[in-house]
Order: C-alpha cells, then structure tokens, then sequence
C-alpha cells in the first residue's frame, strides 16, 4: 500500500516559525470567521511553547532568539477577534 507522509509547509521567517509553535502547543487560535490571531490566555500552553522554542529553536537560531521570537508574537495580539461584535454591542 502506498503511504504518503504529510509534509509541513516550510516556514521562511522566525515570526511565522514562533506562530507555529504557538498554535501546536495550543497558546493561539486562529478566528474561524476572519483570520486573525487570538491569545487563548492559557498558562500551560504558552509554558510549553516557550519549552519548545528553547529546546527547539530553528537552525541557526538561538534558544534565546527563538524564546524572544515567541515572545513578540504573543505581545503583538489580543484575546478577541477585533472585526468579531464584542459582548458590549449585544447590550446596546
């Protein structure tokens, strides 16, 4: 029987591989309706996207860089959706 392994898709920048290693480990989601990035605010996942950046940087990254990298995405994005209607419109 032939098998095919699934290839993962080559990852040409450090933020694109730290957005990476945030979605394996859980740490972000994407919005289902729009795209955008959104913090799920877990503890434990973001601990261990920060283990798997220093453990595993990408070649000629160091632990380091690659920490700070994971950083960077996560102060770069929020917890909502900002073109998803937000609690406070359902009142009005």
């Amino acid at each position: 029987m032939l098998m095919t392994i699934e290839r993962r898709p080559a990852i040409r920048t450090l933020r694109g591989w730290a957005i990476d290693v945030l979605q394996e480990a859980g740490a972000i989601r994407e919005c289902e309706e729009h795209g955008w990035m959104q913090d799920r605010a877990d503890p434990h996942a973001r601990e261990r996207a920060f283990d798997i950046a220093r453990l595993h940087p990408p070649a000629d990254v160091s632990p380091q860089a690659a920490e700070a990298a994971v950083r960077d995405v996560l102060d770069s994005i929020g917890d909502t959706c900002p073109e998803c209607p937000s609690d406070e419109e359902d009142w009005r």
